[in-house]
């Protein structure tokens, strides 16, 4: 009779696969920290600037409908064209614009950053912003120059213009709204630094619903600007779907480095179907515009609390003591981005997701019984 026991499973040499690792891998990857991703069942989630609401039920069923249908015994199409189609019709893209689409607008910055990855590059970027950018740059190998925000994380662009005479970046990335600080950059600085700048301009508008203004119908005009976005923030943050928009050429430069099938069909089946009824989104946004101001009025009455204007679905908030403020959500379930430490700017700041009117009621009342 067999043993029935399991036999044990042969294991390489702890130190043998370390040494292995740090003789392979580059300094300069070993040396990065993973993006963190808190466990979040049962809480609150107002740290990951995600659209709080639900599909409505007749989206859902319609969703649910359209994903049966998918084969997914095969691949899907490689150029996402039935997306593309539902973009174009959503939006206000100029005739001619490219679009290509990514597995989230992280892939598209990986992307954007890899074609210019040429030596002697370097990308800029005024910080704080999305850590991404600088994440990428390092892992393309190529130089990272930030520029400082001003006190009131407006863009200095006298700062960006002069930085970018001296660095001649191949890349410059303008979050608008910027994320952490929910600042959007006025158009006209926008202008000057497309036109002074010798590469390309990404223009980050993945906070530009619930903003006021978009260079979307634009985008044709300037030979150097490219526009990212996502439906993540407007309430598909679980299909992972970004596009940039730009003029056919830039378009053709970020296939080439695409992989084939970098959409997944069952994204390609949703996003049409949630694109139909482009309408409840817009409301859905309406309704999250409203609460910030709510929240932002409720969060500044408190003593010792700064609320940033912001044109996101979030507010930067610095406050007496981030760290306790963090743990004492946390303790009560709710999550919120606690924002101390990642950057000099951001000491004692805390961005918090507008959630939907009883998530910020919990949120407001939790903070009623801080110490």
């Amino acid at each position: 009779m067999n043993d029935p026991r399991p036999l044990p499973t042969p294991r390489a040499d702890d130190a043998d696969v370390a040494s292995r690792v740090a003789s392979t891998v580059r300094a300069d990857v070993r040396s990065l920290s993973a993006y963190p991703v808190p466990k979040t069942d049962g809480c609150i989630q107002l740290h990951a600037n995600e659209n709080p609401y639900p599909l409505p039920a007749p989206v859902r069923r319609a969703v649910a409908a359209a994903v049966a249908r998918v084969p997914v015994h095969r691949y899907p199409d490689g150029a996402g064209d039935v997306v593309k189609a539902a973009l174009a019709a959503a939006l206000p893209l100029p005739e001619g614009a490219g679009l290509v689409l990514g597995n989230g607008s992280d892939e598209l910055i990986q992307l954007l950053t890899t074609v210019v990855a040429r030596p002697g590059a370097s990308v800029l970027a005024p910080e704080p912003t999305f850590v991404m950018y600088r994440i990428y740059a390092k892992q393309a190998g190529i130089p990272y120059v930030a520029v400082p925000l001003r006190p009131d994380f407006t863009v200095d662009e006298d700062a960006m213009l002069a930085a970018i005479a001296r660095e001649r970046p191949a890349l410059v990335w303008l979050a608008s709204p910027n994320n952490p600080t929910g600042y959007r950059m006025p158009v006209a600085s926008i202008e000057r630094i497309l036109a002074a700048a010798p590469g390309v301009v990404v223009v980050d508008e993945a906070y530009a619903d619930f903003g006021d203004h978009s260079l979307l119908p634009r985008v044709l005009e300037f030979a150097n600007l490219v526009l990212l976005r996502t439906l993540s923030k407007v309430g598909l943050a679980g299909v992972r779907l970004g596009y940039a928009v730009a003029h056919p050429a830039w378009i053709a430069e970020l296939d080439k480095v695409r992989s084939p099938y970098n959409v997944n069909a069952l994204t390609q089946a949703v996003v049409p179907v949630v694109l139909a009824s482009a309408g409840l989104l817009a409301e859905q946004v309406a309704a999250i515009r409203a609460e910030r101001s709510r929240l932002a009025e409720a969060l500044a009455a408190r003593a010792g609390v700064t609320v940033f204007p912001s044109e996101a679905n979030f507010l930067l908030v610095r406050v007496p003591d981030a760290d306790a403020w963090a743990a004492h959500l946390r303790a009560r379930r709710i999550l919120v981005k606690n924002l101390n430490g990642s950057h000099r700017a951001l000491e004692q700041c805390l961005r918090i997701t507008v959630g939907t009117p009883e998530e910020n009621g919990a949120l407001l009342a939790a903070l009623g019984s801080l110490p």
